[in-house]
């Protein structure tokens, strides 16, 4: 018998994410995935009256290739996979994990070659503008070993955060969007942090499980050159295979002036050092799912914790956009709950949220709980 809750969380996929209509083509692509939950996605997709196209990747699989350095895989791969991008109208993205670290030997000159050739024109260029797109983690023993939770455990958990009431969100989220598109300045502290910003004049985006899954955001970007000071985040960061801790950047004028990590500040400036852009912030976003409390090292759900914020190096969205462009777009996250030290987020000089909670009234509705109603 399969999991009922495969079943529901095909059907938002399906019918909230990326609403899909009879004669749509939708590619449905995963690595590392329950076989029974891409059927369930077929499934749901034909019922719907789409074309599903289905593509199973393996992550070793795929290292294989990367570690190859041939650049002409790479981009007869680009090319095949740009080519099948432009003849669907969705994508949906499953993408399970055996090992987080699958890419850490990868060199760093391969995985440029990669982002350039076959990553950015696919995905940030054609399916991110193109296409009625969704992202979502799949569960595995290695994704509960991250979370130091039994893997039955974690299984519970993922169905929890991502089964949730997203249309009740969506509603909550409209008062902060309100407030974002009306803010001019942004103060953030916290430990190891004070950090002043702009965002005046740039959109501001709710995310209620239409892009990923599971969800609970609301992003903006930083006008590009207006960021001063230091923010210390405190959650783990996974880039590339590599993860880094006691992360800790200094902006003047908007720029990444200085970027240490422990033992891997050679490698995180390394990363800094991708092109122009990506020492500068392409995107400032709020986190407030639930049932999402502590880091896993996997961004999909750290940058929608509970009480936390990422500020993002690398590439702007562009239905955000401070004009800043680079081939990285990394979600670093700083929670400001009590327990991991707490902070405070004003927006021209009010203090919207303190420790992690919203603190004026058309916010409260983004508390946990007033969010954690179960669908």
């Amino acid at each position: 018998m399969r999991d009922p809750r495969l079943v529901r969380l095909a059907r938002i996929l399906i019918h909230h994410s990326t609403r899909l209509k009879a004669g749509d083509k939708v590619l449905i692509e995963a690595f590392d995935a329950l076989p029974a939950f891409v059927t369930t996605l077929v499934e749901e997709a034909v019922a719907a009256g789409a074309i599903p196209i289905v593509s199973l990747k393996n992550a070793e699989v795929h290292r294989a290739l990367l570690k190859t350095g041939l650049e002409d895989l790479v981009r007869l791969a680009g090319d095949y996979e740009l080519y099948r991008m432009k003849q669907v109208q969705c994508y949906i993205g499953v993408r399970g994990s055996n090992n987080v670290s699958e890419m850490s030997d990868v060199p760093a000159e391969n995985m440029k070659l990669y982002s350039k050739n076959w990553m950015n024109p696919v995905h940030l260029e054609q399916r991110v503008k193109h296409t009625r797109w969704v992202v979502l983690r799949f569960p595995t023993s290695a994704m509960a070993q991250q979370a130091n939770m039994s893997t039955e455990g974690f299984e519970d958990f993922y169905f929890r955060v991502c089964d949730m009431d997203y249309e009740r969100m969506s509603k909550a989220m409209d008062p902060l969007v309100a407030r974002m598109q009306r803010t001019d300045r942004v103060h953030v502290t916290g430990s190891g942090t004070d950090l002043r910003f702009s965002i005046k004049g740039i959109p501001a985006i709710k995310c209620d499980g239409e892009r990923n899954i599971p969800d609970g955001e609301c992003y903006t970007a930083p006008v590009r050159d207006s960021v001063e000071g230091r923010i210390t985040y405190n959650a783990p960061a996974l880039f590339e295979g590599v993860t880094y801790t006691n992360l800790s950047l200094e902006f003047r004028k908007g720029k990444i002036v200085n970027a240490t990590a422990g033992d891997n500040t050679e490698r995180l400036n390394k990363v800094f050092d991708t092109d122009e852009g990506a020492r500068y912030v392409g995107e400032f976003s709020l986190g407030f799912n639930p049932f999402i409390l502590a880091p896993m090292k996997d961004a999909l759900f750290d940058e929608k914790i509970a009480g936390s914020l990422h500020l993002t190096p690398g590439n702007a969205y562009e239905l955000a956009d401070n004009g800043n462009r680079s081939a990285i777009h990394w979600d670093l996250v700083f929670i400001q709950r009590p327990e991991f030290g707490g902070g405070e987020i004003r927006f021209d000089d009010e203090v919207i949220r303190k420790d992690g909670r919203f603190v004026v009234k058309d916010l409260e509705g983004l508390n946990p709980e007033n969010l954690s109603k179960q669908t």
